[in-house]
């Protein structure tokens, strides 16, 4: 890592060139360009799903985006060099912004698929221990999920709609963000029930909810996304950081879906959803269509067609309707949760706690802590403002990671086959309460 003086001395030149790449970044909104109009759900729904959607996008002009970025990459080796922590980290955020481009570029051809994996991976992309995948994870969950369909969980609930969730969440970031607070709004038009900025927070008009959701939501989407993003737009020498482009993607969903686990805020049904994009993202590059993706949900959903649809177009949207070529951005939530908790559990037994707030620093990836660190360091990347309340008392937090910590080192085979044959034996009961 260059010295802290070394740093100091480049950070005019780092922060005008990270400026220059939010300009160009700017234009490569992923999301927000793979979006369809309800118009497609209702019209797929009324023909009972039987026919392929009809969807078309805007063009994206990729070619002025990546002629820019190639003049920032030259920019960049001339004055940061590829030998150090800082000029790495420059061309993984210009890979990242270019891949985005490129992304956009291809929608609806099979090139689609070879630019999302760059992004996000796919299913069977092995992760940092060299032979488990995020399907691997996803199967493994799905097993046990379907185990505890056997137990007396479930519980029913009144719906929850739009304009009581809308309330409950504005009372929420008030608190927290007071004036910096975004605007809670309902709308008509959402790809998703609920979508987070840091300006404002949009809620479907026509979506139900559960009480689970709320709380979800503003673990997820306001305590995370908002707070990350509000911290990153205040650093002023790093704009990058309040920047949400597609390499931070993993680590910011993996945080927020952290945060809804230590909060107590996930429940089953939530974690069968995450699990089950990613089963259908596989189906779908094995050559699925959208119909028989569509199919699937319906029946692990119970028959619920709205959210069939919704689950089938996150993996739809921008790739081949016909199969072969989805977007797999959906595997992050899995991926990006282990990866956080790794991170968190890791860095607690090294004894480096003072970690544990870079990572609110703004939008960034775990990978680039080491990089944020030496930043910190030299007075450039500023502390966060805004922390979840699970961050704001780390005394349950750090007790709960140093026995998670503690149990990576146990060879559990041997208990967990004791417990297993202890478990098969024993007879299913039904308690019943008074």
């Amino acid at each position: 890592m260059p010295s802290t003086a070394e740093l100091q001395q480049w950070q005019p030149q780092l922060t005008e060139l990270l400026e220059q790449l939010c300009e160009l970044e700017q234009s490569v909104r992923i999301l927000s360009s793979l979006s369809w109009p309800q118009s497609v759900r209702q019209r797929f729904l009324a023909a009972d799903g039987r026919q392929l959607p009809q969807v078309e996008y805007d063009r994206f002009d990729a070619p002025k985006i990546l002629s820019g970025l190639a003049d920032l990459r030259q920019q960049a080796q001339r004055v940061f060099g590829s030998d150090n922590e800082i000029g790495a980290w420059l061309q993984r955020l210009l890979d990242s912004v270019e891949h985005g481009a490129r992304l956009l570029g291809s929608i609806g051809s099979h090139d689609f698929l070879r630019h999302s994996n760059a992004l996000f991976g796919t299913p069977e992309r092995t992760l940092s221990d060299g032979k488990t995948t995020v399907l691997a994870l996803a199967e493994n969950f799905s097993g046990i999920l379907e185990g505890l369909d056997k137990l007396p969980l479930n519980f029913t609930e009144q719906p929850i709609d739009a304009g009581h969730l809308a309330a409950q969440i504005e009372k929420a970031v008030q608190k927290k963000f007071a004036a910096a607070a975004p605007v809670v709004e309902l709308v008509d038009e959402l790809s998703a029930k609920a979508l987070a900025g840091s300006t404002r927070i949009r809620i479907r008009r026509d979506a139900r909810f559960t009480s689970k959701d709320v709380a979800q939501l503003i673990h997820h989407e306001a305590y995370i996304h908002v707070a990350t993003k509000l911290n990153g737009k205040a650093q002023q020498q790093l704009p990058i950081l309040g920047r949400s482009h597609a390499g931070t993607t993993a680590t910011q969903e993996g945080l927020a879906v952290f945060a809804e686990f230590i909060t107590g805020s996930m429940e089953l049904d939530r974690l069968r959803r995450l699990t089950d994009r990613v089963m259908a993202i596989q189906m779908a590059i094995d050559g699925a269509d959208f119909i028989q993706v569509y199919e699937y949900f319906l029946e692990r959903s119970g028959g619920r067609r709205e959210q069939s649809f919704e689950n089938t177009r996150r993996v739809f949207r921008g790739g081949v309707l016909t199969g072969g070529a989805p977007f797999t951005k959906d595997i992050v939530y899995l991926e990006g949760l282990l990866r956080v908790h790794n991170f968190l559990r890791t860095t607690v037994s090294l004894g480096r706690s003072d970690l544990l707030h870079l990572l609110f620093c703004g939008k960034l990836d775990i990978e680039d802590i080491g990089v944020i660190a030496g930043l910190a360091a030299a007075g450039i990347c500023q502390p966060p403002r805004y922390l979840p309340p699970w961050m704001e008392d780390l005394g349950f937090l750090l007790s709960y990671l140093a026995y998670s910590s503690f149990l990576n080192t146990v060879d559990m085979s041997r208990l967990r086959e004791h417990y297993r044959q202890l478990a098969q034996d024993a007879p299913i009961c039904q308690l019943q309460s008074d």
